[in-house]
């Protein structure tokens, strides 16, 4: 079993690649700008222009701590005509846009040009000031002169994120008709005359037959996939050394977010299963030892109806009544520990002591809806093996009933209670988000809510790369167990 267990571990490499690989996809292909998440509440302080400054480096900042300045994987397989430096254009909207020309016409050096030109322009139309021009000719009203270089400014902005043919001629229409109707635009003309020229060029000089022929371009070590998983050695750790990058909500390491709320919602989630496993094991025994009996009947009646109340109804129920001061106050309302009295230093037996009356609601609440569930599988794996032949042979011999049962029709019949066991893995470590909003206990159930609610998505691949990991372990783990309650199972 040591050989076969050793085997499936080493199994675990590739896949956790595969998964790792599949997380990165979803996490680069996120709506958003993850530098704009994270420099959003920075620079709020000096002059406008102070801030533009300061935002801009603390974005160029945090693109490089990010990793975002580099290749996104160890290599590309494009066309002839793609650039292999694309990846160092910042804005994912310009770069979007730099493809499809470079795609239209197979010419990227004429497409770098005219990007450029459109960047000078740019600049050149920030350095409008629309005070000194309002000065020099007092007929012009500031509002007019900011409107129109607003306009401009917008035409410019469209032009960097725009492909398309019919929509580019208008947007050169339109400052063209702002230039004629603003002669205090004038300074912007030249610009815009060299950016004409470059727009024609990229058509006028197209290499077409270049977007036909594949290349590959290698980056080796140094991009974005490698520093996410491995990291970089300095301030970077990795994925596979559990740093899952940045909380876009309030800029902190996702793992020191993560750990203490998991173990919250694991330990949570077990005590609730291991209950669950004592109660419903016993109840499907009894349900198949006394098959279609009033018993048997009974018992289903109350387990069905308790697997139909939603998780939401029983645990407000549940706080109306056992914590109530208008009802009975037995129970705290909420959370997990009295912030007032907790003591970080106390010992083991003071905080299960301390907190077990803040997790008795909930614990009920997690479990009862697994009862029904449970023990019907147990009783129909119980009903299936008492009926074959080796425990009518063990009846013949004259052994009791009890033990035909409990050790001899016992544990072939808990395989497919392990099959459900191993599922139970990756769901423990994503809580309930309901419950726990219920209880107000700090778990990744609420953690995971508040990461979708904010776009937070290195949260939730975080969540959803170790659910993952927890998916083959739980296999692993239930492969093992059917070899230790069915000795005709073996692995080598």
């Amino acid at each position: 079993m040591f050989k076969y267990a050793l085997k499936r571990i080493l199994t675990f490499i590739p896949m956790l690649i595969a998964i790792s690989l599949l997380s990165f996809i979803i996490s680069i292909n996120a709506p958003g700008d993850p530098v704009e998440r994270l420099s959003k509440a920075a620079g709020n302080e000096g002059s406008a222009e102070q801030q533009s400054g300061a935002s801009k480096k603390i974005k160029e900042e945090l693109r490089k701590k990010l990793g975002l300045d580099l290749p996104i994987f160890y290599l590309s397989i494009t066309d002839l005509a793609s650039s292999d430096t694309l990846y160092k254009v910042q804005d994912k909207y310009h770069k979007a846009n730099l493809e499809a020309l470079t795609h239209q016409s197979g010419n990227w050096e004429a497409v770098s040009n005219y990007y450029s030109s459109l960047l000078d322009l740019q600049k050149t139309h920030q350095k409008i000031d629309a005070k000194a021009i309002v000065s020099q000719d007092p007929s012009l009203s500031l509002n007019l002169v900011n409107e129109a270089a607003n306009q401009f400014g917008f035409e410019i902005g469209s032009l960097l994120e725009t492909s398309d043919k019919e929509i580019v001629a208008l947007k050169f229409e339109k400052m063209n008709s702002l230039l004629v109707a603003n002669t205090f635009l004038s300074t912007l003309e030249p610009s815009l005359k060299n950016v004409t020229v470059k727009r024609e060029n990229i058509f006028t000089k197209a290499t077409k037959w270049k977007t036909y022929i594949p290349a590959i371009s290698w980056y080796g070590g140094k991009n974005q996939y490698h520093l996410w998983l491995l990291g970089n050695g300095k301030d970077r750790k990795g994925l596979l050394r559990g740093d899952f990058g940045i909380s876009y909500i309030d800029s902190q390491p996702i793992q020191s977010k993560i750990w203490q709320k998991v173990g919250i919602s694991f330990s949570l989630s077990l005590i609730s299963i291991i209950l669950a496993y004592l109660i419903s094991i016993p109840i499907g025994i009894y349900s198949a030892y006394k098959k279609d009996s009033v018993a048997d009947k009974g018992l289903s009646l109350v387990l069905f109806v308790l697997y139909s109340m939603p998780s939401f109804f029983v645990a407000t129920l549940l706080l109306l009544q056992f914590a109530n001061p208008d009802n009975l106050s037995w129970f705290p309302v909420s959370g997990i520990q009295d912030p007032t009295i907790f003591e970080p230093d106390w010992s083991l037996w003071m905080k299960l002591k301390h907190r077990i009356p803040f997790l008795i609601l909930p614990i009920i609440t997690y479990t009862y809806g697994s009862f029904a569930f449970l023990s019907r599988i147990m009783r129909v794996g119980m009903i299936d093996i008492v009926s074959q032949d080796y425990i009518r042979t063990a009846r013949a011999k004259g052994l009791g009933e009890g033990k035909v049962i409990l050790k001899h029709a016992l544990r072939n019949s808990l395989l497919p209670i392990i099959t459900v066991f191993a599922s139970i893995f990756p769901m423990a470590i994503g809580g309930s988000i309901i419950i726990e909003v219920i209880f107000s206990i700090p778990g990744m159930g609420v953690e995971i809510f508040n990461a979708i609610l904010n776009y937070d998505y290195p949260m939730i691949i975080t969540v959803f790369t170790l659910s993952g990991f927890l998916i083959m372990v739980g296999y692993l783990v239930a492969d093992l167990l059917y070899a230790v309650v069915d000795p005709r199972i073996s692995y080598k």
